[in-house]
Formats: C-alpha cells, sequence, structure tokens
C-alpha cells in the first residue's frame, strides 16, 4: 500500500489531469490517468507479494518498535502533541542530509529538457525509442504540472504519444531526487525492485500506446 501510494501520489496529479484535458482531449487525459493508476496499484501489489519488508532500514524498525512499546493507554493531547514532535525530530534528523542532496539533484536538472533533441527520437519507428525515453526521464526531475508544457512541445514535434507519456511517468514516478530520499528508508535492492517494478509498467504503457494508437 505505502509503495502504491508513493506512486500514484506524484504521477495522478489532478493538475495535470485538468491540463491534459485542456490541451489534448478527455482522450489523452483518460489515458494518462487509467494506466498511472493501474501502474500504481499493480506495483504495489507486486512489491507486496515480494515479502520485501526485510529490505527496509534497521531503524525504521526501531520507530516503529519504540511507537509500540511505549502504548501504555490513551493520551491526552499534550502527550500526543510532544509524541508527534519527538518522532518527527528524530524522523527527520535521520533523513535530511537525503532530502538536501535530492533536492539539490532536482535544482541542478530542473529546467534543462532539450525538447528537439529527444523529439528526434521518439517517433514510432524505433523499437528502443520508449526504454531510452525512460532512462533519459529518470534523471529529469519535475512535478507532473512542470512536465506537461514539455509534454506538449514534444508531441508538436511529432514525438510518439506512447514515448512521451513514458517519458512523462518516468520524469514524475522514477526520479534521481526520489530514489537518493528513498534510500534513507530502503536498501537498496528495495530501491532496485521498486524502479524495476514501475520502469516495467511504464514501458508496458509505451509500448501499448505507440502500437494501438
Amino acid at each position: 500500500m505505502t509503495f502504491s501510494f508513493l506512486i500514484a501520489a506524484p504521477m495522478v496529479n489532478e493538475v495535470a489531469v485538468v491540463l491534459l484535458y485542456g490541451l489534448f482531449g478527455w482522450q489523452v487525459a483518460a489515458i494518462y490517468l487509467s494506466t498511472g493508476l493501474a501502474i500504481a496499484i499493480i506495483a504495489g501489489w507486486v512489491i507486496g507479494r515480494l515479502k520485501m519488508e526485510r529490505h527496509l532500514e534497521e531503524w525504521v524498525y526501531r520507530v516503529q518498535v519504540g511507537q509500540v512499546a511505549g502504548e501504555s493507554g490513551p493520551a491526552g493531547w499534550v502527550e500526543r502533541i510532544r509524541n508527534g514532535f519527538d518522532a518527527v525530530r528524530d524522523i527527520v534528523g535521520k533523513v535530511w542530509v537525503y532530502v538536501v542532496l535530492g533536492i539539490a539533484v532536482g535544482a541542478g536538472i530542473h529546467g534543462y529538457v532539450p525538447e528537439g533533441f529527444l523529439a528526434s527520437f521518439m517517433g514510432k519507428s524505433a523499437w528502443w525509442s520508449v526504454p531510452v525515453s525512460v532512462l533519459i526521464g529518470i534523471p529529469m526531475y519535475s512535478n507532473a504540472a512542470g512536465i506537461i508544457p514539455i509534454v506538449q512541445a514534444l508531441l508538436e514535434k511529432g514525438a510518439a504519444l506512447g514515448t512521451v507519456l513514458a517519458f512523462m511517468m518516468s520524469v514524475i514516478a522514477l526520479s534521481l531526487p526520489e530514489a537518493i530520499i528513498l534510500r534513507k528508508v530502503l536498501k537498496p535492492r528495495l530501491i532496485a525492485t521498486f524502479i524495476g517494478v514501475v520502469g516495467a509498467g511504464i514501458l508496458m504503457v509505451g509500448y501499448i500506446f505507440n502500437y494501438f494508437v
């Protein structure tokens, strides 16, 4: 459930859906919405079936055990607020370096997207256009609303819809800054599994819509 939320929260964005509807019509918006939800649900189900809880960092388990061990009965509002502040301070103290590093990587890459170069190989003719677009999209960080103008420019320059959707999803759901931040909580094997499962779903979306649309 956590990974389904982690994927759906940035990808299935109401702002992006409204912008896609306004720019390209309800069909493209519906495709984006349905495929984004499908990837989030299926990826969460697959990762859950793999039973990879052991690949969480040990401090996460210690926090959970500490919370359970400290529960002695209903707490008042003052105690709850104090416990909340203590929990936030403990968690932020462990992850803030990774958050800052992830933001720095995203800020360094943000805004640099050569649309003409990307559109030159985002057609349907080459089978490798979809995976290459996904690989290029991973280091580029943007939210769903910020990537829409780039999507519009790519489609106007002749890029295929499936390839552009795959590129858009990789930028939003598989960004390098996100992976850097997740590293503090997840071990490398779980991060690799997350990227692999989501990436496979994105590739499938790209190929399906390049073939049928």
